[in-house]
């Protein structure tokens, strides 16, 4: 019986023609013997070589990177960033499209987790089948937004700053990342070495001028003096627990939406796209269309930012519950919300929360779960308040999908549909569906 090693398939290569695009980031292609390829690096209709990265002789399907175009697809342009490409960087799954065609990619992977988890097609679910481009970012091929405020740099065993490659924890060492925004660019990461780090995250605050770098050290190893281009405040993850200490500076970064300051702590949470606080809280916000007294729930919380949208919208006369499981989070909601007297957060996860705050109905709802989605308790809970409108705000088509079907077995239909290319040059796509009951 063959080894594990005679049995692998990485290295093989195969000439194929470029099927679909496919939830993450890669495209689907058979082999001539029927073997179902991932190619990544590639575009729908091409016929190019693929080369196998993983997989076996038994395995359900194979990984593979395109390494020559035999026939390229009129959407494809020479990638700007010198360290996209096979078997390098694993940050951007498009930098070879052009930007229009990027779009149009996250489209049909939209449409298609809607058809096959939900049953449901673009008309049904209305939405008009477009992904809009951020405010500044519809720019000519060739051209890269510079929108990532958050940066994680892995570091290598002699202390250079890199990006991961693809499904690997190989590190890519880089001079600099296309796509990191400018107060992240300018702080210098990659120019200064790192010695007994594991990992550097940069993160630069949109609305603000704070900086802030959070330091991984591996076992055992001291911090370095951080010397950077910009002021900084330095935080490091403790090697015991896990948890984020302040070395210098302040503990949080000021971010900035909808007319209100946040604090966001300790590296929490925080929309990574300049422009998509902005960009989401107006689309909930028309979806949901609030009202004066109304009561609003904002599940999944993090630091307030609906929340404070709400109670500014719902006045005086009406109320709103958050619910987020992160302690740090949900410090800094309560500090962010602290002039709302109508606004409490709690804390813990949802599904066991939601139950013990005894609330039996709710006006307005706007949830933001993590990728993973809601599932389908908590959708059904959500559905026995009787929302006359629910917002979710989601960053992956499948668990929407599958919570949208989730939302018609317990009596919600999807009303409406937006999709934001808020990660340009990657796979990812955030979306936001208005559901309301069914009559």
């Amino acid at each position: 019986m063959p080894n594990a090693s005679e049995s692998s398939l990485v290295g093989e290569e195969y000439e194929v023609e470029v099927g679909p695009v496919a939830h993450g980031g890669h495209c689907i292609a058979r082999t001539d013997e029927g073997r179902v390829l991932f190619v990544r690096h590639a575009l729908p209709g091409e016929k190019v070589v693929a080369r196998v990265t993983e997989g076996e002789e038994t395995s359900r399907f194979l990984r593979a990177d395109a390494v020559r175009i035999l026939e390229a697809s009129k959407d494809r342009v020479e990638a700007p960033c010198p360290y996209a490409g096979p078997g390098r960087c694993g940050g951007c799954d498009w930098q070879h499209a052009k930007p229009g065609a990027q779009r149009r990619l996250k489209a049909e992977v939209v449409a298609e987790q809607l058809r096959r988890l939900a049953g449901l097609t673009p008309e049904e679910a209305g939405w008009d089948g477009t992904v809009v481009p951020a405010e500044g970012d519809k720019l000519p091929a060739g051209e890269v937004p510079q929108w990532r405020t958050r940066v994680q740099y892995a570091v290598d065993a002699s202390g250079r700053a890199g990006l991961r490659r693809h499904r690997s924890h190989e590190v890519e060492p880089i001079d600099h990342c296309m796509i990191a925004a400018e107060g992240v660019s300018e702080l210098g990461i990659e120019k200064r070495p790192w010695p007994g780090m594991a990992s550097v995250e940069a993160i630069a605050a949109t609305g603000s001028q704070d900086r802030q770098v959070i330091l991984t050290p591996r076992p055992g190893a001291r911090l370095p003096l951080v010397e950077l281009d910009k002021p900084v405040s330095v935080l490091r993850v403790h090697e015991k627990d896990g948890g984020i200490h302040r070395v210098h500076g302040r503990p949080f970064v000021r971010e900035r939406a909808d007319d209100r300051t946040y604090r966001v702590g300790n590296g929490g949470f925080w929309q990574v796209h300049p422009k998509a606080a902005d960009t989401l809280v107006r689309a909930v916000m028309q979806g949901l269309l609030p009202r004066k007294g109304d009561t609003a729930l904002d599940l999944y919380c993090g630091v307030g930012l609906f929340a404070g949208a709400l109670a500014d919208r719902v006045g005086e006369k009406g109320a709103v519950l958050g619910i987020e499981y992160g302690k740090r989070a949900v410090e800094d909601a309560r500090h962010n919300l602290a002039d709302f007297p109508r606004v409490r957060i709690e804390q813990g996860k949802v599904e066991q929360v939601l139950p013990r705050t005894g609330i039996t109905e709710a006006d307005i709802i706007v949830l933001d779960p993590p990728r993973a989605g809601a599932g389908k308790q908590t959708v059904h809970h959500l559905a026995t308040l009787g929302a006359r409108r629910i917002a979710y705000v989601a960053c992956d088509p499948a668990a929407l999908a599958r919570d949208v079907a989730y939302f018609r077995e317990a009596g919600y239909r999807l009303r409406m549909l937006r999709a934001f290319d808020l990660f340009p040059m990657t796979h990812h796509v955030e979306c936001v569906a208005i559901l309301e009951p069914v009559k």
